[in-house]
């Protein structure tokens, strides 16, 4: 038997604790305070200001990262047979 189940006064398994849970809630109120700002920020990186130099690929580089917050990626899944085999098919026909 493992400790979290024997002490049930502890977090919860999975529970972020109350120093993670605030800078969450910092970094999303930052977000949210800044979201307005994002598409400048972006194209003044493809078109270039301030002097600098435009990186249209830095910029949707940029656009990718952020968007992963937003639209998570999904996790690769592999699909084996019986025994970590080849996956057998049996196509029937009708009639």
């Amino acid at each position: 038997m493992n400790k979290q189940t024997e002490n049930n006064r502890g977090r919860p398994k999975g529970s972020p604790n109350k120093s993670t849970a605030a800078v969450r809630e910092a970094m999303a109120l930052f977000a949210e305070n800044n979201v307005h700002k994002f598409e400048e920020w972006i194209t003044d990186v493809a078109e270039g200001a301030d002097g600098r130099q435009a990186d249209p690929a830095k910029a949707a580089d940029l656009f990718l990262k952020a968007i992963e917050y937003h639209i998570p990626k999904l996790a690769r899944t592999e699909v084996t047979g019986e025994n970590n085999g080849p996956v057998e098919m049996k196509i029937t026909w009708m009639k």
